[in-house]
């Protein structure tokens, strides 16, 4: 190390002469140090140990003061140790000799992010934008996230709208054109929106926000205008279905309600949540209209790959609770095609066959969920209720006693075997096995009080 600090000095002492010949075992020397250095400060920042990093690096620096890759580790490290100042300088200083990389503004980025200057987040996003024009769309996005972040709605609106002719649909943006919406709402009076639409007849959003405004002073008359004025003047606005479904539904105009419902559930641009609205309202209809079931049960074919709900479980709960155990099974049983190992759902489906005394189901489903879940002790009492059921004795009396050998620390179900066996012992005829499972399930049931 000593040798090559003098090579170091004497070089720059002479700098004003004759360059003397450097001995190139010297130059490896000093690369092999830099090489050292590097590689140590890769090591500590793999295992997250950022200070020895950035030791390492600085030392490295020394070596080869204005090496910009350097800098911008050095950079990142300050900034993976939650130190964004000095993680700030450092890559402004990288950025400072090559201005168009893109790394290197993007690691700003990062920390202009993390302390939340968002204003200069949009600086650099936008920058970012020229530099690699490839992602741009990824760009735009993260822009207008930023622009909703420091309430510069209109800038937002004007690039969603731009996105929207130009990138595939997104339910984020979609979800920031609502709040937009609904901000927009609170601030244009009804007598705005009026004069808005008059003169500029195809602004949707003038439409759905007059909607929105005439809704929350209950004059559902004109907003019932405004979206069939809407449907008119746009034809392909699905925004006007929403409200029209609403109105249709109220109106008992049911071939045009589920005409709207349909139009809504295709949208790409409405919010699953607002289509989960618009089919609960649909749901509470149906549930005093009956005839509409299978209106229904088409309605809840649009959302069975919804990764979020399982909306025709949901819909078979509704029915549970309100002890329509048919319907309940349908939905029950759509719900375990897409889903078959939901052991809640199996559970619900057993009990509303049981609820409806459709023993030969519960006997054949029961046989069939038992092969998924062998030594799942609530299936084997479902299937020794569905033998007692079917009067075959024997057979529910082999699955409910093999049902009890797999039952772990489970008091309910545990005086629910005791009770069932009782029975079937009963309805075999053994009365000395009746009395024993009859004993169990008393001594059970007084101490779970």
């Amino acid at each position: 190390m000593k040798n090559v600090i003098k090579i170091l000095v004497l070089s720059s002492s002479l700098s004003g002469f004759a360059q003397l010949p450097i001995e190139p075992d010297s130059i490896a020397l000093v690369e092999d140090q830099f090489q050292e250095y590097f590689y140590e400060a890769l090591k500590h920042k793999g295992i997250e140990n950022y200070d020895r990093a950035i030791e390492n690096l600085e030392k490295a620096l020394q070596i080869k003061p204005q090496e910009k890759m350097l800098l911008h580790e050095i950079g990142k490290n300050y900034y993976f140790s939650k130190k964004y100042p000095q993680a700030e300088e450092y890559i402004q200083k990288a950025i400072a000799q090559d201005p168009n990389n893109k790394w290197y503004n993007l690691s700003l980025y990062d920390v202009y992010y993390a302390t939340q200057d968002y204003y200069k987040s949009i600086d650099l996003l936008q920058k970012l934008i020229v530099i690699n024009s490839k992602q741009k769309l990824e760009y735009q996005d993260d822009l207008v996230s930023l622009y909703m972040h420091t309430q510069q709605f209109d800038k937002a609106l004007k690039l969603i709208d731009e996105l929207d002719k130009t990138a595939a649909y997104d339910q984020t943006r979609e979800m920031y054109k609502l709040q937009i919406q609904r901000s927009n709402m609170n601030h244009s009076g009804i007598s705005d929106l009026e004069k808005e639409i008059k003169a500029n007849p195809k602004n949707e959003q003038a439409y759905v926000n007059l909607i929105y405004r005439y809704s929350e002073n209950n004059q559902d008359d004109k907003a019932f205008e405004i979206a069939k004025q809407l449907a008119k003047n746009i034809p392909d606005s699905d925004w006007a279905h929403v409200s029209l479904f609403k109105f249709y539904l109220e109106d008992n105009a049911m071939d045009k309600a589920i005409s709207s419902m349909y139009k809504v559930f295709e949208s790409q641009k409405v919010d699953n949540k607002i289509k989960h609205r618009v089919l609960n309202e649909f749901l509470i209809f149906v549930s005093d209209n009956p005839q509409y079931d299978k209106e229904l049960q088409k309605a809840v074919s649009y959302f069975s790959n919804d990764p979020n709900v399982s909306v025709a479980k949901e819909i078979g709960k509704f029915f549970y609770v309100k002890k329509d155990f048919k319907d309940a099974a349908n939905y029950f049983e759509t719900s375990l095609k897409n889903n078959p190992n939901d052991l809640e759902t199996i559970i619900l489906l057993f009990e509303s066959y049981t609820e409806n005394a459709e023993f030969d189901k519960l006997r054949q489903q029961s046989d069939n969920y038992m092969e998924l879940f062998p030594l799942q002790p609530e299936l084997l009492y479902y299937n020794g209720l569905a033998y007692y059921g079917l009067k075959n004795y024997k057979k529910a009396q082999s699955a409910l006693e093999e049902g009890l050998d797999y039952l772990v620390d489970n008091k309910t179900l545990e005086l629910k075997f005791y009770q069932l066996l009782a029975e079937v012992y009963l309805g075999a005829g053994n009365q000395k096995e009746k009395q024993k499972y009859q004993q169990k399930a008393d001594v059970l049931k007084k101490n779970l009080k």
